[in-house]
């Protein structure tokens, strides 16, 4: 009995496994992603607060319309990408979700790529997730 209960009040003090995030922001967060392939604007604008703030990998700053904008220049297009090595917080009505992708894109009809980190802060207001804030790093 004695080693049961030794063995239990160790299993406690680990740390708990992640939880899945709520369906409902895993939905947004899937949403996110393909309507950044598809160019979906609309989609996009109704999945970032009007407040939201993008740090590019080059340290410059966007609010939402010009996030928005990029996907409206001639030839922009983001290719389906996978999250590797992914980070997802969640508490009650906030998250950070995130990861590693190696970013396929076209600009002005060339071709890009590059390794990046991406974190997003969700937040969840009226019912509804939204990202205020992400953060882009190079990643090499």
């Amino acid at each position: 009995m004695l080693k049961l209960a030794a063995t239990l009040l160790l299993l406690s003090t680990l740390p708990a496994m992640a939880a899945p995030l709520p369906p409902d922001l895993a939905a947004a967060v899937r949403n996110y992603d393909v309507a950044q392939f598809r160019n979906d604007t609309e989609t996009l604008g109704g999945l970032v607060r009007d407040d939201f703030v993008l740090v590019n990998s080059n340290g410059s700053l966007e609010n939402k319309q010009q996030f928005l904008a990029d996907y409206h220049l001639p030839g922009f297009h983001i290719a389906p990408y996978v999250w590797r090595e992914p980070v997802q917080k969640f508490w009650g009505d906030g998250a950070v979700v995130g990861g590693l992708i190696h970013l396929h894109w076209t600009q002005d009809g060339k071709p890009q790529t590059r390794s990046l980190r991406i974190a997003y802060v969700w937040t969840k207001r009226g019912g509804r997730w939204q990202a205020i804030y992400a953060q882009v790093t190079r990643a090499s």
